[in-house]
């Protein structure tokens, strides 16, 4: 008799909340998080404080959208430990890297680029460790 009442109870709790969970996935789906085309996007290097804010033109100081901005980092002893980040920018062209190195033996180069076109710019983070930078991405010479 325990037995069968112990199922009942579960029986029914388990259908109680598998109600629950449909009609909180119908809810979910129904309404999803559109993301902030003004959030600038952010990656963590994790090696060190210094950050490099960007904003990515083109020839006509238009900012881009999905620009594509990345850096090689080569750090360490000898420089054995090696890094490759990249990031793609806003609607208002913009992205930012921190976690970045202090010091580090050669600077840093960034590259951005969207189809044909690409630029770069470079920045010691021991001169500059809060680096504000503007790219602007030119057509591609062969």
């Amino acid at each position: 008799m325990k037995n069968k009442l112990l199922l009942k109870v579960l029986s029914l709790a388990l259908s109680s909340l598998a109600v629950s969970a449909i009609s909180f996935s119908q809810t979910s789906a129904s309404n999803p998080a559109a993301p902030d085309p003004h959030a600038v996007p952010v990656i963590d290097g994790g090696i060190g404080p210094c950050t490099a804010d960007f904003i990515i033109t083109d020839s006509g100081g238009a900012p881009v959208y999905a620009a594509k901005v990345r850096v090689h980092i080569a750090y360490g002893f000898w420089s054995v430990r090696k890094l490759d980040l990249e990031l793609g920018t806003n609607i208002d062209g913009k992205a930012c890297f921190v976690g970045l190195p202090d010091r580090i033996k050669h600077g840093l180069y960034f590259h951005a680029s969207q189809g044909d076109n690409i630029g770069e710019a470079f920045d010691d983070p021991a001169n500059t460790c809060k680096a504000q930078l503007t790219i602007t991405l030119q057509k591609k010479t062969r």
